[in-house]
């Protein structure tokens, strides 16, 4: 096992690099999904490595239920530095799995309070508040999706304008954007090194709908005005894991993205192409991160029970 059971902690290194020329040379739908799946595979790996140093760390700690065989030097032999490796991953998976838990209570109780908001209105996609703050933003779960927006929001948007926010946050809500970007949020706790990509993500989920809102609208500009009007006016949303047109990020990137000819619509560009080397590098990465792990649990296990007395 080795210094191979450590790769997995540092690999996410690999990914800044990616996660900017996928912003970049990938269409939106494919750098959302590329982007997502890596940060949670390498978040995965990784949660699996300190798991891993953990059980080793805690084999060596006095008054331990864990059974005597686990703590012999084969097993400690098997980490390098063990002494120090082992201990400090217990509170670092603590520290890991108390950060997850705070975002995923946190978005939980977003949602809850945002659902409580909208009680005694029509249960109709488009849910219209009587609030004069401008505001909009998808909202998933509860008996159906629904699109939220405020009255304010809504005078201050012309009517091509306003086609152009419902179908921005329809298509949050159709693609499920939510669930990007709760995983790239997870990720980034279990992670530090994966907070590029949620910044990434967090950006490439707004691209994606707001192509498909210029493709129902059938105007670029219009899409582009709605959104540079409803960064002037609105105020940003509750929670990083709810999708709004006006979401905080490079807006001017947006605009001008809309302003620029449509994007390629193919998915797996060459190989032979920067956004190619990209998509593959990122693709590598990951695998190398989930083969370390695998592998690294797995003689692990096998240690653990040749140690373990029947």
């Amino acid at each position: 096992m080795g210094i191979f059971v450590l790769l997995p902690l540092v690999l996410p290194l690999t990914a800044w690099p990616v996660a900017r020329l996928a912003e970049q040379r990938l269409h939106p739908h494919t750098a959302t999904t590329l982007l997502t799946w890596v940060s949670t595979v390498m978040a995965l790996c990784s949660t699996v490595c300190l798991a891993l140093l953990m059980v080793v760390g805690t084999a060596q700690l006095p008054g331990n239920p864990l059974p005597d065989g686990w703590s012999d030097p084969e097993v400690r032999e098997s980490v390098p530095r063990h002494e120090v490796a082992g201990k400090a991953a217990i509170p670092a998976l603590l520290a890991v799995l108390a950060a997850c838990g705070r975002a995923l209570l946190r978005h939980c109780r977003v949602r809850r309070r945002a659902h409580a908001a909208l009680w005694g209105l029509p249960d109709t996609q488009v849910a219209v508040l009587p609030d004069d703050r401008p505001y909009a933003y998808a909202l998933p779960g509860g008996p159906r999706d629904r699109i939220v927006v405020s009255a304010g929001m809504l005078g201050c948007l012309a009517s091509r304008e306003r086609r152009a926010l419902f179908a921005h946050e329809r298509a949050h809500l159709t693609a499920q954007h939510h669930r990007h970007l709760l995983l790239v949020q997870l990720a980034a706790c279990a992670n530090p090194f994966l907070r590029p990509l949620r910044t990434a993500v967090a950006y490439t989920a707004e691209r994606w709908a707001d192509e498909e809102a210029a493709q129902a609208v059938g105007s670029r500009k219009a899409v582009a005005r709605a959104i540079g009007t409803a960064a002037l006016v609105s105020r940003p949303v509750t929670a990083p894991t709810l999708a709004a047109l006006a979401a905080p990020g490079p807006l001017p990137r947006r605009v001008a993205a809309l302003l620029a000819p449509a994007p390629h619509a193919r998915s797996w560009p060459s190989v032979f192409t920067t956004a190619g080397l990209a998509l593959w590098t990122a693709a590598g990465g990951a695998a190398l991160s989930a083969m370390f792990s695998a592998d690294s649990a797995l003689t692990l296990l096998l240690l653990l029970r040749a140690a373990t007395p029947l």
